[in-house]
């Protein structure tokens, strides 16, 4: 990996985790899988096309663009965690 890079492997790692996430509550949500995945896709695809061709401008923002995107990745799995709990809680009764 490319060493400029390396400060946004954190920003990559958990946010596939959060990806996992998001799918999966799309699942509990019974949203149609196919749908799904084609959003899934629709999303990675402008992803990369954001990281290949703003990476280059983004360094120099690299410690506040991992700071807002992890903030983000942590709200969006708080939320998760709440919007499950009612389902776990009816699973044991």
């Amino acid at each position: 990996m490319d060493v400029e890079l390396m400060h946004f492997l954190p920003l990559l790692i958990f946010g596939n985790i959060e990806n996992l996430i998001l799918a999966a509550q799309g699942v509990s949500a019974h949203v149609d899988p196919l749908i799904l995945s084609i959003l899934s896709l629709i999303a990675v695809v402008i992803w990369f096309l954001i990281g290949t061709f703003g990476t280059k401008i983004a360094l120099k923002y690299a410690r506040y663009i991992n700071f807002i995107g992890g903030l983000a990745i942590f709200i969006l799995g708080i939320q998760a965690i709440l919007g499950a709990i009612p389902g776990m809680l009816a699973f044991f009764h």
